[in-house]
């Protein structure tokens, strides 16, 4: 991951709306939730919500598969992945001791 790349994903995120529908599309992997879903979710219209989901997407956070009638979409964790590595990457100048506290709460997912 590129600096460019975790700054357009941190971007994406650091917005009370876009950062909860990632967390609950997270939440729902590997089937994903419709949009619809995820608008009631959130309690938004359907065209705010649009633009929300426009910025996770460009960002790379989210992808959308239609599905019959319906569009469903998705966290894509392969860039959450990539994202906590890249913060992580030089998590205490190598010293695993440091880090383990991290690494065991992430363990328990």
């Amino acid at each position: 991951m590129t600096n460019h790349e975790a700054l357009a994903a941190l971007a994406a995120l650091a917005h009370p709306t876009r950062l909860e529908a990632f967390r609950i599309l997270v939440a729902h992997e590997p089937d994903g939730l419709t949009t619809g879903q995820l608008v009631t979710r959130t309690g938004l219209t359907q065209s705010t919500f649009s633009t929300h989901l426009a910025v996770l997407a460009k960002a790379g956070l989210v992808t959308s598969e239609k599905r019959g009638r319906n569009f469903v979409q998705r966290a894509d964790i392969a860039a959450l992945r990539a994202l906590m590595l890249f913060l992580a990457k030089d998590c205490c100048q190598g010293r695993a001791e440091l880090c383990e506290p991290l690494l065991t709460e992430l363990a328990c997912c």
